[in-house]
């Protein structure tokens, strides 16, 4: 699949990208339609979005 991101600036870029990608889906769900797989999936790129939040705080010196 892809490949490591190293650097700050690529890790902060592909973080926002996720976020944009799961407003985008949250934004196109219907109250009315909405499904329990679809709440399940936006709570799988949650994870994933903390999965990777997780990797890379290991490149970000502590403050």
């Amino acid at each position: 699949m892809g490949g490591t991101i190293e650097t700050k600036d690529r890790q902060l870029d592909y973080l926002q990208k996720r976020f944009e990608l799961l407003a985008g889906v949250v934004e196109g769900m219907d109250a009315d339609s909405a499904s329990v797989a679809e709440l399940d999936s936006i709570l799988s790129m949650i994870d994933d979005i903390e999965t990777k939040c997780k990797q890379f705080r290991k490149d970000w010196p502590s403050a």
